[in-house]
């Protein structure tokens, strides 16, 4: 009786260990691994102005300070030399000496995040080339200044559309699955593809919904387009674009994203053989200006007279 029960639990325990593994196998995954992935582009932070008291960078009317950022590029797209714009926002140029000029860019490539390079590259750049910058206002008591540091840059999103399946006849099971969501790879950056399924849009027509969205804090807007406050815009463009016809609201290559999203549509333009059977990448570049705000306090005291 006891090696009864014993083999029993033993075939139990192997059988519960074959489901895991079944169950296992069979999830879908999340994306692929052609990217690290992320939802970050270009991050711009204030260097320290000066030294912290209760929390807040202070100095005294009689000191100079230095405005110098520091550029992170913490996506997965180069940052070219003179592709990055930064304004400085917020207090009036007459009260300060020093700042020659209120909007600059930059000078370096910031290489992006890389299996070689995973913290990615950096650039400091200053709005005090030659001197410190100094309060030339009156100070009675102590005086808060809010920096605001508005910024924009060019950048990119890559994605790859993992096995999509061109089948001409739908009724043969082999090689792949046409209707159904599909595994992507999708490069670090502040917009980003969320879901991408594959259907069909008529007889041998192979059909993708690309769901897009702005991910990251900040607004994009056309390469050479303007800002509007509201919508952010991209633009994108397919590998193979004799093949496919892509459209997002009527619109051919260019997207906006309404409360940060937007869908896309690519279909074939030329219906596939019945005897076509096969799966194959789609790629998607997504290009786009992207603009975030920063913000930084500095608290001028009254010094002794």
């Amino acid at each position: 009786m006891k090696k009864i029960i014993f083999l029993t639990m033993l075939l139990l325990t192997f059988g519960l260990l074959i489901s895991g593994c079944e169950d296992q196998a069979t999830q879908t995954p999340v994306g692929g691994g052609a990217f690290i992935g992320g939802s970050e582009g270009l991050a711009a932070t204030f260097e320290p102005l000066s030294v912290v008291e209760d929390g807040i960078y202070t100095i005294f009317d009689s000191e100079d300070f230095s405005m110098d950022l520091v550029l992170k590029n913490k996506g997965e797209e180069n940052v070219l030399p003179e592709t990055v714009s930064l304004k400085l926002l917020g207090p009036s140029k007459e009260d300060f000496s020093g700042i020659p000029s209120w909007e600059i860019k930059n000078v370096e490539t910031i290489e992006k995040v890389s299996e070689f390079n995973p913290e990615g590259g950096e650039e400091i750049v200053t709005f005090t080339p030659e001197a410190r910058a100094e309060y030339t206002g009156t100070v009675t008591g102590f005086t808060d200044i809010n920096w605001n540091l508005e910024y924009w840059y060019n950048y990119k999103t890559h994605l790859i559309v993992n096995d999509v399946c061109f089948k001409g006849d739908l009724t043969d099971p082999k090689v792949c699955v046409v209707k159904e969501a599909k595994t992507t790879s999708v490069s670090g950056a502040p917009i980003s593809v969320t879901v991408v399924e594959e259907d069909v849009a008529g007889k041998g027509l192979m059909m993708l919904r690309i769901d897009v969205q702005n991910i990251g804090t900040g607004e994009a807007t056309l390469p050479s387009g303007e800002f509007d406050y509201r919508f952010s815009q991209v633009a994108y463009s397919i590998e193979e674009p004799e093949k496919w016809e892509c459209k997002s609201g009527g619109r051919e290559n260019e997207a906006r994203l309404i409360d940060g999203k937007a869908q896309i549509i690519c279909r074939l333009k030329e219906p596939l053989s019945e005897d076509d059977l096969y799966t194959k990448n789609v790629r998607l570049t997504f290009d786009y200006v992207y603009k975030q705000l920063i913000q930084e306090k500095l608290r001028i005291k009254e010094s002794l007279k």
